[in-house]
């Protein structure tokens, strides 16, 4: 007799639109919560919103592995730079580190698809490749210019914040500048997609992740 075929597993289910925003974002807004609102010193703030950003990014790698069976590059990179630049600012007590997190993950993300073009090999398609069905290598190209463009003067402008300006107002401005500018920087590339390709309906199911530090 025969045995019974075994059911196949289910495949991984992928995260919908909240859920890749809950993933990436969600330690990033843990971070400017526990600064702005933790009840300690404002000396203090920096490095207990630290700490708290740390843990909040290993949580969102495990949601993500244990609920979708995946952790997708871009929480790969950000987690390591947190785990690694956090953990420097708490164990010598110095905020720099965390201060020039974004700018050392700016200037790698630039650097790799600066490095991607000049070798023929489009890195952001490679990552981001099926959530931006129907688009031309034309219109991969030129997206991955903009996005090497705008990471490497966000780059420059952390530094220019940092250096020149209070910690408080560096939260600040990165809360309310650095990440709405992301967004409106991704819409503002939307029309040129659609000239290349770009089938808008299918990239509105998909929900691509947003490069942001």
């Amino acid at each position: 007799m025969s045995e019974a075929p075994t059911p196949e597993k289910a495949p991984p289910k992928s995260p919908g639109a909240a859920g890749r925003l809950l993933l990436d974002l969600g330690p990033l807004l843990v971070f400017f919560l526990v600064n702005f609102l933790a009840p300690v010193p404002d000396v203090s703030r920096i490095f207990v919103a630290t700490g708290a950003f740390m843990v909040a990014m290993l949580a969102a790698m495990a949601v993500s592995q244990l609920r979708y069976r995946f952790i997708s590059p871009l929480l790969w990179f950000s987690a390591l730079m947190v785990v690694v630049l956090g953990g420097l600012t708490l164990w010598l007590h110095d905020e720099t580190f965390i201060k020039i997190k974004p700018t050392i993950y700016y200037a790698v993300v630039t650097a790799l698809l600066v490095f991607g073009m000049a070798t023929g090999r489009n890195l952001l398609k490679a990552v981001l490749g099926s959530a931006y069905p129907g688009l031309s290598e034309r219109g991969w190209h030129l997206l991955t210019r903009n996005w090497a463009a705008y990471f490497g003067v966000m780059a420059v402008l952390n530094e220019v914040v940092w250096r020149t300006q209070t910690t408080n107002f560096w939260v600040s401005f990165k809360l309310w500048f650095f990440l709405p500018a992301t967004f409106v920087f991704a819409a503002l590339n939307v029309p040129m997609l659609m000239r290349h390709g770009l089938t808008l309906e299918e990239a509105e199911e998909e929900q691509p992740t947003l490069p942001t530090e």
